[in-house]
């Protein structure tokens, strides 16, 4: 509020001076508020801003942010035990559990599958990336199955951002792949699974088992 009013103020004092009014020079600086109030809500991360290594994870993040007030919760940047992986968003809500890597690949370069078996950035076969992905999900289903006493699937995706991916959404070995602006709607197009209940439950058992990457803080 102090920086919006340090903002607003001036603003309000010069354009209430060069038109020679002072209620235009208030409508001014609250026009000046609400868009430092919008600007500051759309850049704003719970990737700690030191680690931002991908824009594309802050652009998943926007759409994941939107989910919220739909009952989903979603982890940041959080560490597979025992290795270097990292799943960059999991996602618990109603119609289930998600891990999501947000991908940004060099846009000059095509992305095409073969046999729907075989994913191409270009001249690179993607086997690894998607290997990696899959890999993720099925320990983070393990961690969190432990803990919750019951079987729980956890769904794997690369969200690419770049170039275009000329299909919506297709699964290549296990793993749906699809344009990062979909990420949100490939989420809620699936039926009802958990109860809000069961949601937070396993919320926070992932918060547990999945340990911040980069401390919570």
């Amino acid at each position: 509020m102090r920086n919006r009013a340090v903002l607003a103020i001036p603003v309000g004092v010069v354009v209430g001076i060069l038109v020679g009014d002072w209620r235009v020079g208030v409508t001014a600086g609250v026009i000046a508020a609400i868009l430092d109030t919008v600007y500051r809500a759309r850049s704003n991360s719970t990737v700690p801003a030191w680690r931002r290594a991908s824009i594309a994870e802050r652009r998943t993040e926007t759409q994941l942010r939107k989910l919220e007030r739909n009952g989903y919760r979603t982890l940041h940047a959080r560490a597979i035990p025992d290795s270097e992986a990292q799943i960059d968003h999991l996602v618990v809500g109603p119609t289930g559990v998600y891990a999501v890597d947000s991908e940004k690949w060099d846009k000059r370069l095509p992305v095409r599958v073969q046999m729907g078996k075989k994913l191409f950035h270009g001249p690179f076969d993607m086997k690894p990336r998607l290997t990696e992905a899959k890999w993720e999900a099925s320990r983070a289903s393990e961690l969190i199955s432990e803990a919750y006493g019951k079987e729980i699937s956890v769904v794997p995706s690369l969200a690419i951002y770049g170039p275009p991916v000329p299909w919506k959404i297709m699964t290549i070995r296990g793993v749906d792949v699809y344009e990062g602006g979909r990420a949100r709607k490939w989420i809620t197009k699936r039926e009802r699974a958990l109860t809000k209940a069961e949601i937070d439950r396993l919320h926070d058992i992932a918060a547990q088992v999945l340990p911040a990457r980069y401390g919570e803080g």
